[in-house]
Protein backbone atom coordinates (compact mmCIF):
# COMPACT_ATOMS: atom_id res chain seq x y z
CA UNK A 1 0.00 0.00 0.00
CA UNK A 2 3.56 2.55 0.39
CA UNK A 3 3.96 2.26 -3.48
CA UNK A 4 0.82 3.31 -4.90
CA UNK A 5 0.43 6.54 -1.83
CA UNK A 6 4.04 7.29 -2.94
CA UNK A 7 3.13 7.67 -6.45
CA UNK A 8 -0.35 9.31 -6.01
CA UNK A 9 1.75 11.72 -4.28
CA UNK A 10 4.28 12.15 -6.73
CA UNK A 11 1.90 12.52 -9.61
CA UNK A 12 0.16 15.39 -7.65
CA UNK A 13 3.83 16.88 -6.72
CA UNK A 14 4.04 17.04 -10.46
CA UNK A 15 0.71 18.83 -11.46
CA UNK A 16 1.15 21.12 -8.57
CA UNK A 17 1.02 25.03 -9.83
CA UNK A 18 3.61 27.08 -10.11
CA UNK A 19 6.45 24.23 -10.98
CA UNK A 20 5.48 24.24 -14.99
CA UNK A 21 8.11 25.44 -17.57
CA UNK A 22 6.07 28.59 -18.09
CA UNK A 23 6.22 29.83 -14.78
CA UNK A 24 10.38 29.22 -14.46
CA UNK A 25 10.07 31.66 -17.53
CA UNK A 26 8.03 33.98 -16.19
CA UNK A 27 9.68 34.09 -12.99
CA UNK A 28 13.00 34.66 -14.88
CA UNK A 29 11.24 37.37 -17.22
CA UNK A 30 10.53 39.15 -13.58
CA UNK A 31 13.94 39.31 -11.94
CA UNK A 32 15.54 40.41 -15.61
CA UNK A 33 15.30 43.81 -14.98
CA UNK A 34 17.01 43.78 -11.74
CA UNK A 35 19.61 41.75 -13.00
CA UNK A 36 20.10 44.57 -15.40
CA UNK A 37 19.87 47.09 -12.64
CA UNK A 38 22.83 45.04 -10.44
CA UNK A 39 25.21 44.10 -14.00
CA UNK A 40 24.80 47.93 -14.45
CA UNK A 41 25.85 49.49 -11.42
CA UNK A 42 27.62 47.28 -9.49
CA UNK A 43 28.60 44.30 -11.25
CA UNK A 44 30.23 46.34 -13.92
CA UNK A 45 32.30 48.97 -12.83
CA UNK A 46 33.74 46.74 -10.11
CA UNK A 47 35.04 44.90 -12.77
CA UNK A 48 36.63 48.44 -14.04
CA UNK A 49 37.72 49.07 -10.85
CA UNK A 50 39.42 45.47 -10.52
CA UNK A 51 40.99 45.90 -14.45
CA UNK A 52 42.35 49.23 -13.88
CA UNK A 53 43.91 48.52 -10.52
CA UNK A 54 46.47 46.26 -12.37
CA UNK A 55 46.51 48.59 -14.90
CA UNK A 56 49.38 51.38 -15.41
CA UNK A 57 48.55 54.30 -17.76
CA UNK A 58 49.39 52.30 -21.30
CA UNK A 59 47.52 48.89 -20.02
CA UNK A 60 50.13 46.99 -19.43
CA UNK A 61 49.81 44.71 -16.53
CA UNK A 62 51.56 46.33 -13.23
CA UNK A 63 51.40 45.52 -9.13
CA UNK A 64 52.56 49.21 -8.61
CA UNK A 65 49.36 51.00 -7.66
CA UNK A 66 48.91 48.41 -4.88
CA UNK A 67 52.18 48.45 -3.45
CA UNK A 68 51.92 52.65 -3.29
CA UNK A 69 48.48 51.45 -1.14
CA UNK A 70 51.18 50.05 1.54
CA UNK A 71 52.82 53.15 2.06
CA UNK A 72 52.55 56.87 2.50
CA UNK A 73 49.45 59.20 2.68
CA UNK A 74 47.75 56.49 1.20
CA UNK A 75 48.13 53.81 3.52
CA UNK A 76 47.49 56.78 6.21
CA UNK A 77 44.02 57.15 4.64
CA UNK A 78 43.56 53.53 4.80
CA UNK A 79 44.40 53.56 8.41
CA UNK A 80 42.05 56.75 9.28
CA UNK A 81 39.30 55.08 7.73
CA UNK A 82 39.57 51.94 9.90
CA UNK A 83 39.64 54.05 13.02
CA UNK A 84 36.92 55.79 12.11
CA UNK A 85 34.83 53.24 11.26
CA UNK A 86 35.61 51.09 14.16
CA UNK A 87 35.50 53.47 16.63
CA UNK A 88 31.99 54.73 15.55
CA UNK A 89 30.35 51.13 15.12
CA UNK A 90 31.70 50.54 18.69
CA UNK A 91 29.95 53.84 20.17
CA UNK A 92 27.38 52.70 17.94
CA UNK A 93 26.91 49.79 18.69
CA UNK A 94 26.92 50.25 22.66
CA UNK A 95 24.57 53.21 22.78
CA UNK A 96 22.12 51.74 20.12
CA UNK A 97 22.10 48.59 22.02
CA UNK A 98 21.38 50.53 25.16
CA UNK A 99 18.78 52.05 23.70
CA UNK A 100 17.15 49.04 21.92
CA UNK A 101 17.11 47.17 25.49
CA UNK A 102 15.50 50.39 26.61
CA UNK A 103 12.71 49.76 24.12
CA UNK A 104 12.31 46.20 24.30
CA UNK A 105 11.63 45.90 27.69
CA UNK A 106 8.85 48.07 27.15
CA UNK A 107 5.20 47.23 25.24
CA UNK A 108 5.50 46.10 21.64
CA UNK A 109 2.41 48.29 21.19
CA UNK A 110 3.58 51.09 23.05
CA UNK A 111 4.25 54.83 22.10
CA UNK A 112 7.65 54.74 23.41
CA UNK A 113 8.76 51.84 20.82
CA UNK A 114 6.80 53.43 17.79
CA UNK A 115 8.33 56.56 18.30
CA UNK A 116 11.81 55.23 18.51
CA UNK A 117 11.46 52.50 15.80
CA UNK A 118 10.05 55.42 13.21
CA UNK A 119 13.00 58.07 14.20
CA UNK A 120 15.74 55.38 13.90
CA UNK A 121 14.37 54.35 10.68
CA UNK A 122 14.27 58.23 9.55
CA UNK A 123 17.59 59.34 11.12
CA UNK A 124 19.61 56.30 9.69
CA UNK A 125 19.11 57.89 6.48
CA UNK A 126 19.72 60.89 7.51
CA UNK A 127 23.20 61.23 5.67
CA UNK A 128 25.33 63.56 3.48
CA UNK A 129 24.85 67.29 2.93
CA UNK A 130 22.09 67.87 5.41
CA UNK A 131 23.46 66.29 8.13
CA UNK A 132 26.80 67.95 7.60
CA UNK A 133 24.84 71.52 7.84
CA UNK A 134 22.83 70.56 10.55
CA UNK A 135 26.28 70.12 12.57
CA UNK A 136 27.72 73.56 11.04
CA UNK A 137 24.08 75.21 12.06
CA UNK A 138 24.36 73.99 15.50
CA UNK A 139 28.01 73.62 16.49
CA UNK A 140 30.25 75.08 13.66
CA UNK A 141 32.08 78.10 14.15
CA UNK A 142 29.04 80.36 13.55
CA UNK A 143 26.43 77.61 15.23
CA UNK A 144 23.66 78.84 17.74
CA UNK A 145 24.76 76.24 20.05
CA UNK A 146 28.45 76.95 20.04
CA UNK A 147 27.19 81.13 19.93
CA UNK A 148 24.99 80.37 23.13
CA UNK A 149 27.64 79.01 24.81
CA UNK A 150 30.42 81.52 24.04
CA UNK A 151 27.97 84.55 24.79
CA UNK A 152 26.65 82.88 27.99
CA UNK A 153 28.65 80.92 29.66
CA UNK A 154 32.04 82.52 27.81
CA UNK A 155 32.81 78.32 26.50
CA UNK A 156 34.13 78.43 23.62
CA UNK A 157 33.70 74.73 21.89
CA UNK A 158 36.92 75.39 19.35
CA UNK A 159 39.36 76.42 22.30
CA UNK A 160 41.78 73.27 20.84
CA UNK A 161 40.90 74.26 16.94
CA UNK A 162 38.93 73.02 13.93
CA UNK A 163 38.10 69.83 15.66
CA UNK A 164 34.53 69.76 13.93
CA UNK A 165 35.96 69.78 10.33
CA UNK A 166 38.58 66.31 11.35
CA UNK A 167 38.50 63.34 12.64
CA UNK A 168 36.81 63.98 16.16
CA UNK A 169 34.19 66.15 14.21
CA UNK A 170 33.74 62.97 11.64
CA UNK A 171 33.79 60.69 14.73
CA UNK A 172 30.80 62.92 16.21
CA UNK A 173 28.82 63.31 12.78
CA UNK A 174 29.15 59.23 11.93
CA UNK A 175 27.92 58.38 15.74
CA UNK A 176 24.52 60.22 14.43
CA UNK A 177 23.62 57.75 12.60
CA UNK A 178 25.24 54.56 13.80
CA UNK A 179 23.32 54.78 16.75
CA UNK A 180 19.70 54.38 14.66
CA UNK A 181 21.20 52.00 12.25
CA UNK A 182 22.41 49.61 15.17
CA UNK A 183 18.44 50.53 16.81
CA UNK A 184 17.28 48.99 13.60
CA UNK A 185 19.19 45.99 13.45
CA UNK A 186 19.54 44.81 16.76
CA UNK A 187 16.12 45.43 18.43
CA UNK A 188 14.68 42.35 16.08
CA UNK A 189 17.41 40.60 18.09
CA UNK A 190 16.05 41.68 21.67
CA UNK A 191 12.64 40.55 20.38
CA UNK A 192 13.88 36.90 19.50
CA UNK A 193 14.50 36.28 23.28
CA UNK A 194 12.09 34.24 24.63
CA UNK A 195 10.37 34.66 28.21
CA UNK A 196 10.22 31.10 28.61
CA UNK A 197 14.44 31.21 28.87
CA UNK A 198 14.18 33.80 31.44
CA UNK A 199 11.82 31.99 33.62
CA UNK A 200 13.18 28.52 33.27
CA UNK A 201 16.40 30.84 34.62
CA UNK A 202 14.01 32.40 37.27
CA UNK A 203 12.75 28.25 38.19
CA UNK A 204 15.96 27.01 38.46
CA UNK A 205 17.13 30.12 41.29
CA UNK A 206 19.31 32.15 38.86
CA UNK A 207 19.80 35.46 39.25
CA UNK A 208 19.59 38.13 36.18
CA UNK A 209 23.34 37.89 35.82
CA UNK A 210 22.97 34.74 35.56
CA UNK A 211 20.35 34.94 32.84
CA UNK A 212 22.56 37.20 30.90
CA UNK A 213 25.94 35.38 31.42
CA UNK A 214 24.50 31.63 30.01
CA UNK A 215 21.68 32.49 28.22
CA UNK A 216 20.85 36.31 26.92
CA UNK A 217 24.48 37.24 26.32
CA UNK A 218 26.20 33.79 24.34
CA UNK A 219 22.58 34.15 21.92
CA UNK A 220 22.73 38.24 21.67
CA UNK A 221 26.75 38.02 20.58
CA UNK A 222 26.45 36.80 17.12
CA UNK A 223 23.88 39.38 16.48
CA UNK A 224 25.65 42.23 18.44
CA UNK A 225 28.96 41.35 16.54
CA UNK A 226 27.19 40.93 13.45
CA UNK A 227 25.83 44.32 13.85
CA UNK A 228 29.40 46.10 15.05
CA UNK A 229 30.72 44.78 11.41
CA UNK A 230 27.58 46.18 9.49
CA UNK A 231 28.03 49.51 11.40
CA UNK A 232 31.50 49.29 10.63
CA UNK A 233 31.33 48.65 6.81
CA UNK A 234 28.54 51.57 6.73
CA UNK A 235 31.44 53.55 8.05
CA UNK A 236 34.03 52.52 6.25
CA UNK A 237 31.93 53.25 2.92
CA UNK A 238 30.54 56.84 4.25
CA UNK A 239 31.29 59.75 1.65
CA UNK A 240 28.70 62.90 1.28
CA UNK A 241 29.17 63.43 4.61
CA UNK A 242 32.64 63.83 4.56
CA UNK A 243 32.89 65.19 1.61
CA UNK A 244 30.72 68.36 2.94
CA UNK A 245 31.78 68.82 6.58
CA UNK A 246 36.10 67.99 5.32
CA UNK A 247 36.80 70.95 2.66
CA UNK A 248 40.55 70.86 2.63
CA UNK A 249 42.22 67.54 2.97
CA UNK A 250 41.93 63.95 2.30
CA UNK A 251 41.82 62.32 5.59
CA UNK A 252 39.80 59.17 4.47
CA UNK A 253 39.86 56.75 1.51
CA UNK A 254 36.24 57.94 0.13
CA UNK A 255 38.42 61.60 0.04
CA UNK A 256 41.16 60.16 -1.55
CA UNK A 257 39.32 58.91 -4.56
CA UNK A 258 37.43 62.40 -5.03
CA UNK A 259 41.18 63.35 -5.50
CA UNK A 260 41.71 61.39 -8.24
CA UNK A 261 37.86 61.90 -9.72
CA UNK A 262 37.42 65.71 -9.61
CA UNK A 263 40.81 66.84 -9.47
CA UNK A 264 44.75 66.51 -10.91
CA UNK A 265 46.78 63.06 -10.72
CA UNK A 266 49.91 62.47 -11.60
CA UNK A 267 51.39 61.18 -14.68
CA UNK A 268 51.02 57.51 -14.93
CA UNK A 269 49.37 57.38 -11.60
CA UNK A 270 45.55 57.23 -13.17
CA UNK A 271 45.03 53.84 -12.10
CA UNK A 272 45.55 54.50 -8.54
CA UNK A 273 42.47 55.66 -7.46
CA UNK A 274 40.98 52.50 -8.84
CA UNK A 275 43.49 50.72 -6.65
CA UNK A 276 41.87 52.58 -3.65
CA UNK A 277 38.65 51.76 -4.77
CA UNK A 278 39.62 48.03 -5.07
CA UNK A 279 41.03 47.74 -1.17
CA UNK A 280 37.62 50.13 0.34
CA UNK A 281 35.70 46.76 -1.76
CA UNK A 282 38.44 44.19 -0.24
CA UNK A 283 37.53 45.83 3.08
CA UNK A 284 33.98 45.84 2.93
CA UNK A 285 33.91 42.56 1.26
CA UNK A 286 35.68 41.13 4.29
CA UNK A 287 33.55 43.11 7.17
CA UNK A 288 30.11 41.85 5.15
CA UNK A 289 30.81 38.09 5.09
CA UNK A 290 31.84 38.16 8.88
CA UNK A 291 28.32 39.76 9.36
CA UNK A 292 26.75 37.07 7.50
CA UNK A 293 28.52 33.94 9.36
CA UNK A 294 27.30 35.50 12.21
CA UNK A 295 24.04 36.27 10.93
CA UNK A 296 24.20 32.27 9.82
CA UNK A 297 24.46 31.46 13.74
CA UNK A 298 22.40 33.66 15.25
CA UNK A 299 19.27 32.47 12.81
CA UNK A 300 19.42 28.88 14.34
CA UNK A 301 18.32 30.38 17.50
CA UNK A 302 15.49 31.78 16.12
CA UNK A 303 14.08 28.87 14.47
Amino acid sequence: MVAPVTTAAGGADKASPGRGPGRSWLAWLVVVPFLAYVGTFLVYPTALVLAGSFQDSDGSFTLDNLVDLTRGVYLQAFLRSVELSAITALLGAVLGALLSWAVAVGRREGLLRRVVVAGAGVLAQFGGVPLAFAFLATIGFQGFVTRFLRDTFGVDLFTTGAWLFELPGLTLVYTFFQIPLMVIVFLPALDGLRPQWREAVDSLGGSSWTYWRHVGGPILLPAFLGAVLLLFANAFSAYATAAALVSQGSPIVPLQIRGFLTGEVLLGRENLGKALGLGMIVVVGVAMGLYALLQRRFARWQR
